[in-house]
């Protein structure tokens, strides 16, 4: 990957956790979880 398309990649996950965030938290809480995030 190239620099900028990593970034890309990261910012569409962010989109996509923020959008599950608002609305389904728990899923989004059993994904952090699962993907072994810490915030």
């Amino acid at each position: 990957h190239s620099r900028r398309g990593l970034l890309l990649l990261v910012g569409q996950r962010r989109r996509l956790l923020n959008y599950v965030q608002q609305t389904d938290i728990a899923r989004y809480r059993s994904l952090i979880e699962r993907l072994g995030l810490r915030r």
